[in-house]
């Protein structure tokens, strides 16, 4: 019998911006040649490190608890390193950074000097040569969790090489930032009304896979981003979802609970 991989902890965040036709959503299109749904478009996100977990990632977030954000996510400690993580991945992977300065004021990042120095201390993280919490501290900033709810949980099915136990975060984008994609594992960028992703995924010109697809429809009906906020907050119970896939006369389906035959 095979080994069943231990998923590895993961965030991903659906960052939201009001516009005049209604809220759009930020999305990255893999790198074609990632050996992890290469091609696909889908959230900013990607594994818990330790750095997101340690004393000083928890000195730099303000918002929430570790308490109160492990509660949430009905964990018995360590929640707040998944908001953490969600926030450092947008940065790395798209380049927004939501903070705010020792007084909560938000951060914008407007003038060319401080364009050129987030853009390099950026480079520095996906680098390797800068810890996040590090370029944090050097810049007198906080992670501004405030605009910051937890969605949905999803945990990938047994069976693909790599398996996630991945918590969904919605979030405000800050302004004066401008989104881009990373290059490297990410090749495009763009903001998308939920609804229209939704409609090219079915053309077949928006590949997406199936918690990207249903995290969309569960926000997709919504005008505004204070919408998906209020609503991701009022949830008092999200459950996980563990997808399963199975073979039905040679074609691979993926099930959901719910889905009939999930529970054979």
């Amino acid at each position: 019998m095979a080994e069943i991989l231990t998923p590895r902890p993961a965030a991903t965040v659906l960052t939201l911006r009001d516009s005049p036709n209604g809220y759009e959503i930020l999305m990255l299109r893999r790198n074609l040649n990632s050996d992890f749904v290469g091609g696909a478009y889908v959230f900013p996100g990607g594994g818990v490190d330790a750095s997101d977990a340690g004393p000083a990632a928890q000195a730099i977030a303000v918002g929430i608890s570790d308490v109160d954000a492990s509660q949430r996510l009905n964990l018995e400690s360590g929640g707040l390193a998944y908001y953490v993580a969600c926030l450092r991945e947008l940065f790395e992977e798209a380049g927004l950074l939501v903070a705010c300065d020792e007084h909560n004021v938000p951060v914008t990042v407007e003038d060319q000097a401080a364009l050129a120095r987030m853009s390099q201390h950026r480079r520095d993280v996906n680098g390797g040569s800068l810890g996040f919490v590090d370029m944090m501290q050097r810049e007198g900033l906080l992670l501004d969790l405030r605009g910051v709810a937890y969605l949905a949980h999803w945990v990938t099915p047994v069976g693909p090489p790599r398996r996630y136990d991945t918590r969904f975060f919605v979030a405000l984008a800050p302004s004066g930032q401008v989104a881009a994609h990373d290059a490297g594992e990410t090749v495009a960028d763009q903001w998308v009304r939920p609804v229209d992703a939704l409609v090219q995924h079915e053309r077949g010109d928006l590949e997406m896979i199936l918690p990207t697809i249903r995290n969309l429809e569960a926000i997709a009906h919504f005008s505004t981003a204070s919408e998906v906020l209020e609503y991701a907050n009022s949830q008092t119970s999200i459950p996980c979802i563990e997808p399963r896939i199975v073979d039905r006369g040679g074609e691979v389906v993926i099930l959901i609970p719910g889905d009939e035959g999930f529970a054979d």
